[in-house]
């Protein structure tokens, strides 16, 4: 047999008992089974030895057979299951990323037919913009005009058509001003200004030329340096009186090469200013309120640069603004205008000798309520009061005082600032004169306190100090009444309204640390 269980042979028991004496057998040793197997259990332990088990190998083979046919069923059966259930899974799976595949690719070729579409759309704008400056290229405006037959009027017409349609693609689209620009659009547009003799392609072209400098500060310096300023003004200038058209045109245009600080000094030193002053004051009565709008605003960006000022006081603007101003539509404008003159002492010097220059000045703090206008006010009396000594008795006339109390109470942060400068100006300013009236020393602002060595006894000192602090009680008080006035007029009370006698007891002891409101 190939293999045995040990079990089944296990009982089988053999001694080999050595020889104990001399008269043993030959064999000397000899085999025997212990006492305790009887015979016939020693024959089924010899046939179980023979037959290794068989009977008992078989019934485990079977049940073996057994479990590993009940095992393979089951296997069977849920590989099966498993099987079905991933195919199920698999298929849905699949689905979904059949799907998934699918609308990826539409959306790539969605992107992809976008794409071309946008290119597509690019190059045919390119097309036309170098289409439209192969047409401003074509010939001379000022052959066509002085040939004047068909043929030549159909190019001039095609020039026209060109900056007309130059100004249409530059009115919104940014990308078509850099194009148009890099194209060469710009010089055959500014040969058209004064070598054409049609009104028509004058207005195309200075509008085209506007249009190409929104928002473009490099269109802007090549327009200028192209020549277009002396254009301008050499069509403005010209023996014929301009169409109104071309003179709006024209504003507008310094109006939007001003705004670049490199075009200021060329354009202020061109002569712009003077046709600028007289578009503002509307001499002829030729220009639109836009065009006056557009040269306020011109004069404004010109007077930034300080060298200009000079160009500005040849003109009669100064004395033009304040009496304009009382206008709220333009009178921030006009202080703004006039905050840049008063940095340069020529300007300041120019608007003291205007007539009632700081009574207009006062009364703007009077009944503006635009922080934007109180504080161009203030700053302009600032520097006035500041820099020149002789302005400040004007303003005290003016009645500065009583306004610039109310601005350091109701006016903005930046106003009430500038208000208590310009008041701590004028007390110096009147101690001042104060002491020249008792015969002291001119040189100085304030009376000096806790020295000896000045020439007065304490008598004469005390006279000073009590000369000043009336002066002083008699400012706050004219200032108080001016207030109640005007808080009275702009309340709308009554004509008859009269003050309490609380009021006036209030503002009879009031000082300048005191005030009753």
């Amino acid at each position: 047999m190939a293999k045995c269980h040990r079990n089944n042979i296990g009982s089988l028991i053999l001694d080999r008992a050595p020889s104990t004496s001399s008269s043993s057998t030959s064999s000397g040793n000899h085999f025997r089974l212990w006492s305790t197997f009887s015979r016939s259990k020693f024959r089924r332990k010899i046939v179980d030895a023979v037959s290794c088990g068989g009977s008992s190998r078989y019934r485990h083979e079977l049940r073996e057979e057994k479990d590993d046919k009940e095992s393979y069923v089951t296997a069977t059966a849920k590989s099966t299951k498993a099987n079905t259930i991933g195919a199920a899974l698999n298929g849905v799976a699949f689905e979904d990323k059949s799907k998934k595949s699918e609308k990826l690719c539409d959306l790539l070729n969605l992107a992809e037919v976008e794409a071309d579409v946008e290119t597509k759309n690019k190059e045919e704008a390119l097309e036309v913009l170098k289409r439209v400056v192969r047409e401003l290229q074509s010939s001379s405006a000022a052959a066509v005009a002085a040939r004047g037959d068909e043929e030549d009027g159909g190019g001039c017409r095609k020039k026209i058509a060109a900056a007309s349609e130059v100004r249409l693609l530059a009115k919104e689209d940014s990308e078509a001003r850099v194009t148009l620009a890099m194209l060469g659009a710009i010089p055959p547009l500014v040969s058209m200004i004064d070598d054409s003799r049609i009104v028509d392609a004058q207005i195309a072209s200075l509008y085209a030329l506007l249009n190409l400098g929104i928002r473009n500060d490099a269109n802007k310096a090549a327009i200028v340096k192209a020549g277009a300023v002396h254009k301008m003004l050499k069509l403005i200038e010209s023996p014929n009186t301009p169409a109104r058209e071309i003179a709006e045109a024209v504003v507008a245009n310094f109006l939007g090469l001003s705004a670049l600080d490199s075009n200021k000094p060329i354009i202020g030193s061109s002569g712009a200013i003077i046709f600028l002053v007289k578009t503002l004051q509307n001499l002829d009565e030729r220009s639109s309120s836009q065009a006056r709008e557009d040269a306020l605003r011109a004069l404004y960006n010109l007077s930034i640069y300080q060298p200009n000022v000079s160009f500005i006081l040849e003109t009669d603007l100064i004395t033009y603004l304040l009496n304009t101003l009382g206008d709220m539509e333009v009178s921030e404008r006009i202080l703004a205008i006039l905050s840049n003159l008063v940095a340069v002492p020529e300007g300041r010097k120019a608007i003291s000798l205007v007539c009632d220059a700081f009574p207009v000045l006062v009364d703007v703090l009077n009944w503006t309520d635009s922080p934007g206008c109180q504080e161009k006010a203030t700053y302009i009396l600032m520097l006035m009061a500041h820099k020149g000594y002789g302005d400040r008795q004007a303003m005290i006339e003016a009645g500065i005082e009583s306004a610039l109390l109310e601005l350091t109470l109701l006016g903005s942060a930046l106003a009430q600032k500038r208000a208590s400068r310009i008041l701590e100006c004028l007390r110096v300013d009147k101690g001042k004169r104060v002491l020249d009236s008792t015969g002291s020393c001119g040189a100085l602002s304030a009376p000096i306190y806790g020295t000896r060595d000045n020439g007065m006894n304490h008598e004469e000192s005390d006279h000073m100090m009590s000369e000043e602090r009336k002066a002083v009680k008699q400012l706050v008080q004219q200032s108080l009444q001016s207030n109640m006035k005007r808080i009275v007029k702009r309340a709308n009370f009554p004509q008859d309204f009269v003050p309490s006698e609380h009021f006036k007891s209030l503002s009879l002891s009031s000082t300048s640390k005191s005030l009753p409101f």
